[in-house]
């Protein structure tokens, strides 16, 4: 079973993948369950196909177990939404002993992290990502942040799990939609760290798209837990480093505040995101047309939705009140290669607007 250590000191934590790796939870916890309540947060959706069956079988090994279910979508990633969870778990007896279990994608990860590191000044937890996009990217690193009505995960915190467990078998449940989403970050990680990986990615898009070969799948999901845990290792707080994991984001997130997060997912947003970007690095940062090309083309293969008709200049003014945003200047991660990023600040609006523009 590969497990990739994630060196954090005294934060350190290793990420376990392996098939059906689901059903050996009891074995993987029991050293450290003494009694405490555990507390699984996840959806509806995921909790009927796999939430019942966890629970059962870490009942059956002397788990004092509960579950706290969120509602589907963005909403749940409120400060309202924190109440009410916050609220059931004092019912439900939780104490700093307490342990949460995230089981889901990357609301239910992002939300339970952020109860983790609040709660009582913080409790354990541990991320058990369902989909390929929390699987590769969101489960990693201890990011997690809350929307306010101004923008998303304006509100956050840096909080970093006991373990991750990715068990690729989980997404033979997830909808083609999702893995469109997923492989818009997986493609980001070879754009900016590995070109070889790119290029990997770029040869097998269809047998990714498909998810008919598990082998293949499970290779892409431990590189780019590889990529992201030697990028969090060197630069755990974002100080600058771990800014490049931000290529297509910045766009991204204007897009799904714009047309709220019903229409595009997080994935589809970024690859929007790739997009604009990838046509600023040409302008900007001395990318070649061959390597633009190369990312146009792969990013078409996922067949993004079609984005409704949007005015850019209400895009620029969302990414201005992005928290990336420094002294009030737009920075953008772009790529001098593929494979080799570059951060530009004070990015020309005019150069946005009709970059922008090209995915009217």
């Amino acid at each position: 079973m590969p497990s990739i250590n994630l060196n954090l000191k005294e934060r350190s934590y290793s990420i376990q993948i392996q098939n059906d790796l689901r059903l050996r939870f009891p074995e993987y916890l029991s050293s450290e369950n003494f009694g405490q309540q555990w507390i699984i947060i996840s959806q509806n959706s995921i909790f009927q196909i796999y939430g019942n069956e966890i629970e059962y079988s870490l009942k059956e090994h002397n788990f004092k177990v509960k579950h706290i279910l969120l509602e589907d979508g963005e909403n749940s990633k409120s400060l309202s939404s924190m109440e009410t969870i916050y609220s059931q778990l004092i019912k439900l007896g939780c104490d700093r002993s307490s342990v949460l279990l995230a089981l889901g994608g990357g609301v239910v990860g992002d939300v339970t992290g952020f109860v983790a590191a609040t709660f009582l000044r913080g409790v354990k937890y541990y991320q058990i990502p369902t989909t390929l996009l929390a699987m590769v990217d969101s489960s990693i690193g201890g990011k997690a942040g809350i929307n306010l009505d101004a923008g998303k995960n304006l509100v956050g915190a840096i909080w970093q799990p006991k373990s991750v467990f990715i068990d690729p078998q989980f997404l033979n449940s997830l909808p083609q939609r999702e893995v469109i989403s997923a492989l818009g970050e997986i493609i980001k990680y070879g754009a900016i760290l590995d070109e070889d990986f790119f290029n990997d990615v770029l040869k097998n898009i269809d047998q990714l798209l498909s998810l008919n070969n598990i082998n293949l799948l499970s290779d892409v999901i431990e590189k780019c837990v590889e990529l992201k845990a030697k990028i969090i290792e060197q630069d755990e707080l974002e100080g600058d480093l771990r800014r490049i994991l931000n290529f297509g984001h910045t766009i991204g997130h204007a897009l799904e505040k714009y047309f709220g997060y019903g229409i595009l997912r997080h994935g589809e947003a970024v690859s929007y995101g790739m997009l604009v970007s990838g046509r600023l690095s040409v302008e900007c940062a001395g990318l070649s047309a061959e390597d633009y090309n190369r990312l146009v083309w792969v990013i078409q293969k996922l067949s993004l939705p079609p984005l409704p008709n949007f005015d850019v200049n209400e895009i620029i003014k969302i990414m201005a009140m992005d928290k990336k945003v420094k002294d009030g200047s737009i920075n953008l991660v772009l790529l001098s290669k593929i494979g080799k990023t570059v951060i530009v600040d004070e990015i020309n609006n005019n150069m946005l607007f009709q970059s922008l523009n090209l995915i009217q």
